[in-house]
């Protein structure tokens, strides 16, 4: 598990979000989309969790829930030791500037009618620098991303999509957090883009320090810059280790699908393994094992009744009755 020598920058423990279903003319609850349910991991400083699985996971949620913009129903997030939930309004605005996100799509997360000096801007004000000093830090904020200063007169729609997820960075960076949640931050670039913005994330976090939460569904994106990855199904935790042991040795039979399904740069490579089906409704989830209905190797006996619970050695979590 993570080197216990390093303190943990976040902690997240039990933690579950139920959103309501409500129909009807008196819109009564009739049922709860089980978006998150009981999860458990932690981000060293200085070092990223990848957090991947399908789309419909509640890989966004979670990163919601941490910011509070989701009220978690149960489970504690602590962040530098501190208890999220025992934090006042006050309190978690120092918090907020301490934990930034950066969007899947650069472009909606961008105001169209401010350039993007002004977006950048926006965020140091809370810092109370003058004018002068604010527009000093806007210019190096976009030195430090790759853009240009001259650029920061211009509006998000005459950037490239590349070049706004940059501006996201920045703006994210403009009030010096310590960590970064980043929701699938390169899905909608090019693949030529998605390199020049991992190189620099990596380059950000050897310069400041900064600790990742990187969210993405691209396996081979989050081993080259994960320090730990959490693969997430349907609500829950599947397996959880160091980088290398998820990819050399994976466990459970969700992981191992993920990583046969991998694209792989060789027209004679065949994969061994594929996913079948549709990820179940998180509304309805199926009883015990979460991942029965698509597993190749689904035993009813041990499968089907209880929730496997996460089995753990020495540098390695898995939620699998068949790996006791």
């Amino acid at each position: 598990m993570p080197d216990s020598a390093v303190p943990d920058k976040l902690k997240v423990a039990g933690l579950t979000k139920y959103f309501p279903v409500k129909q009807g003319l008196l819109q009564r609850t009739t049922a709860y989309v089980k978006a998150v349910d009981g999860i458990d991991f932690s981000i060293k400083a200085g070092q990223t969790l990848g957090l991947v699985g399908e789309s419909g996971c509640g890989k966004s949620t979670v990163a919601r829930l941490i910011l509070r913009l989701h009220i978690p129903n149960s489970g504690a997030i602590e962040f530098e030791g501190k208890n999220m939930a025992d934090l006042s309004k006050n309190e978690m605005k120092g918090i907020r500037r301490e934990i930034q996100i950066v969007f899947q799509d650069p472009y909606s997360s961008l105001n169209p009618r401010m350039t993007i000096g002004e977006t950048i801007e926006e965020g140091l004000r809370i810092l109370g620098l003058t004018a002068a000093e604010k527009k000093q830090k806007m210019i190096q904020l976009l030195d430090l991303v790759g853009l240009s200063p001259y650029m920061a007169g211009r509006y998000p729609h005459q950037f490239s999509g590349g070049q706004r997820q940059r501006v996201g960075i920045a703006r994210a960076l403009s009030v010096n957090p310590s960590l970064l949640l980043l929701d699938e931050p390169i899905a909608a670039l090019d693949v030529s883009i998605q390199a020049q913005i991992i190189n620099l994330f990596s380059d950000l976090q050897s310069q400041m320090g900064l600790s990742y939460l990187f969210i993405s569904h691209d396996l081979n994106v989050v081993g080259h810059v994960s320090h730990m990855v959490a693969v997430m199904y349907l609500g829950k935790i599947m397996e959880y280790a160091k980088t290398e042991v998820i990819f050399d040795s994976p466990m459970h039979p969700y992981t191992k699908a993920l990583l046969s399904a991998s694209p792989e740069p060789n027209p004679k490579y065949k994969a061994a393994q594929y996913l079948k089906g549709d990820v179940p409704s998180p509304m309805d989830p199926p009883s015990g094992c979460r991942f029965q209905l698509r597993c190749p190797s689904v035993e009813p006996d041990c499968c089907g009744e209880d929730i496997p619970m996460m089995r753990i050695s020495s540098d390695h979590m898995v939620r699998c009755w068949k790996t006791s």
